[in-house]
């Protein structure tokens, strides 16, 4: 199951936390950037922990303020907001501190407030009784400033010794390092597609053997000033990609369109929240 594992290990994935049915040991860390309401409501219901990197609170509190005119803010209410707190708006803390969310300042200017909410989540596994890590999904990331998202992809490349499983999206893609060996990933193509890609960002270079994909590779080379298969396509017949890597590289895969969640599925939510089973 590690993403780190012994060379040419096989590592299965799939992409279980936008599966809003299938609520697993996630953890939600949700950036200074834009997404959509449905994305949101997909990766909250399978996430058991959540938490806004500083201004990360506001773009949650904007896009639930006034959602096809209701105010949605309560049902989606953060564990904690961390960082130096210099995008946090007045209103929005003074928002969630009314809603007993955990606001904290961490001043630390050695570290980003991404590091600082997985730092958080660090020290609060080391209060639980589960051995398992949770699986990090960052809401954002990949867009906006080139520098910001640059770090996001450094981060996850120094995480893959300590953390499992670490995974980036957007609306438009999802983006996690696989280490070096041999992956297999179940795609789901209403979900995912057409077109994915893989990225030696980090490495001098590596050789990729694939299958599932429409361009295969088989022992080819790959650097970031050599071979890089981008906007490569995912075959709609094949249900798995298989990925050998002789380093560690990036996969990413397009998302697709996510239909708005239904009202049942909203009042389901609410009621879940009202029952205490769900923050």
């Amino acid at each position: 199951m590690p993403a780190s594992a012994a060379a040419y290990s096989v590592t299965p994935w799939e992409i279980s936390f936008l599966d809003p049915l299938r609520q697993s040991r996630n953890a939600l860390i949700i950036l200074n950037q834009p997404f959509s309401f449905p994305l949101l409501h997909r990766v909250w219901q399978s996430s058991t922990w959540h938490a806004c990197a500083d201004g990360g609170a506001n773009r949650l509190h904007d896009v639930l303020r006034d959602h096809d005119g209701k105010d949605l803010r309560h049902l989606y209410t953060p564990d904690l907001i961390k960082g130096d707190l210099d995008s946090l708006r007045n209103d929005v803390g003074t928002y969630y501190s009314s809603h007993g969310v955990r606001i904290v300042h961490d001043e630390d200017q050695y570290s980003t407030d991404l590091m600082k909410c997985i730092a958080a989540l660090v020290e609060d596994e080391k209060t639980e009784r589960h051995v398992e890590q949770h699986t990090i999904v960052i809401l954002g990331g990949l867009s906006g400033r080139l520098d910001q998202t640059v770090h996001t992809l450094s981060l996850l490349h120094k995480l893959r010794r300590s953390r499992k499983r670490v995974f980036v999206i957007t609306d438009d893609n999802v983006a996690w390092l696989l280490d070096s060996g041999e992956h297999r990933i179940t795609v789901d193509h209403s979900t995912f597609g057409p077109t994915c890609g893989l990225l030696p960002l980090g490495i001098d270079s590596t050789v990729l053997t694939t299958t599932g994909l429409r361009w295969n590779l088989t022992d080819h080379p790959s650097s970031f000033d050599g071979m890089v298969s981008t906007s490569n396509h995912l075959l709609p017949d094949e249900p798995v990609v298989s990925i050998k890597t002789t380093k560690p590289i990036w996969w990413t895969m397009e998302l697709r369109p996510i239909a708005p969640p239904s009202r049942r599925s909203i009042e389901a939510h609410d009621a879940a929240c009202c029952d205490g089973h769900s923050s």
